[in-house]
């Protein structure tokens, strides 16, 4: 007889990459998770998975079958969550990634009065600047701040994202105050890498216009991204989000070219074909509230 823990052992070692990591997410010993796993691939009698010392992968078996037992376990934690609905709760886990400077300036200060409202939500959130897939990575839902091209999700707009040209007092003082788009080719910029050296987008009467700056420095986290250019290294394009602090205590100076980068949003989404839950819809909604429009960040100027 086939177990719906061994499916969701098996699920879950799968989209963690280890029977260790499993483990945690599911709040079980490894060996409760290895007995799940055996006692699955002996009731269909194949193996679903080559163990080695170093990694898991799957067999042939394994990933015919992976598609139907990821859909199975959905399928049943949203039941659960419909559930939990109807009587007027949030429960279950729920698995978040999110880029570390957002998370840890905004998202999480958001997150935490809502979970304290809501404690049978287990939410594992993830902060990471690595550009996750959050289908096959095994999220519910990942917050990006910047376009969404990928057609596998929908995304929920949760605040605009302003960004912002600023450098050092000092490098300012050394290099000159650009007045022009012109004038950024000459300077030196510090990109996010995650995003590279064309990132740097400006709206004009003929459309949106690319300046690329010279390579001082590139970073794929926006915390450094902002210290770079506070250490007087060159010229970032911040979010505002990031860079407003900053701004206002006078270790950046903002910078006006006569043109605006390109607007963007600040997006949760989720894999495309999942019935969002009912408490990912609710934190979505928190965060929007939370946030406001225009978000708080801005709201000072």
């Amino acid at each position: 007889m086939i177990r719906i823990e061994g499916i969701a052992a098996f699920v879950a070692v799968v989209e963690a990459g280890s029977v260790s990591e499993a483990a945690r997410r599911l709040r079980l010993s490894k060996s409760v998770v290895s007995e799940r796993l055996a006692e699955l691939e002996k009731s269909l009698g194949g193996v679903l998975l080559h163990r080695t010392t170093r990694k898991l992968t799957l067999t042939e078996d394994g990933a015919v079958f992976l598609e139907r037992a990821g859909r199975i376990v959905r399928e049943i934690d949203e039941a659960a969550a419909d559930m939990a609905e109807r009587r007027g709760t949030l429960s279950g886990p729920i698995r978040i990634a999110a880029p570390v400077t957002f998370g840890r300036m905004h998202l999480g200060p958001a997150l935490y009065p809502f979970l304290a409202d809501h404690p049978d939500i287990e939410l594992t959130l993830d902060i990471d600047d690595r550009r996750v897939d959050a289908a096959s990575d095994g999220y519910d839902a990942i917050i990006r701040n910047g376009p969404i091209a990928d057609s596998r999700l929908v995304a929920w707009k949760l605040a605009p994202s302003r960004r912002l040209l600023c450098a050092s007092p000092d490098y300012l003082a050394r290099q000159g105050m650009p007045s022009s788009l012109d004038d950024l080719n000459s300077h030196r910029g510090i990109f996010y890498t995650n995003r590279g050296v064309a990132d740097w987008r400006f709206q004009t009467p003929e459309g949106a216009v690319v300046v690329r700056a010279q390579l001082a420095l590139g970073i794929n986290n926006g915390d450094m991204l902002r210290d770079a250019a506070i250490a007087g290294l060159g010229i970032a394009l911040l979010p505002s989000f990031i860079a407003r602090p900053a701004i206002r205590e006078g270790r950046l100076a903002e910078i006006d070219v006569g043109h605006q980068p390109e607007a963007e949003f600040i997006y949760m989404a989720h894999p495309a074909g999942r019935n969002p839950s009912a408490k990912l819809r609710a934190i979505a909604d928190h965060l929007k509230k939370s946030f406001g429009d225009p978000p708080y960040w801005d709201i000072a100027d």
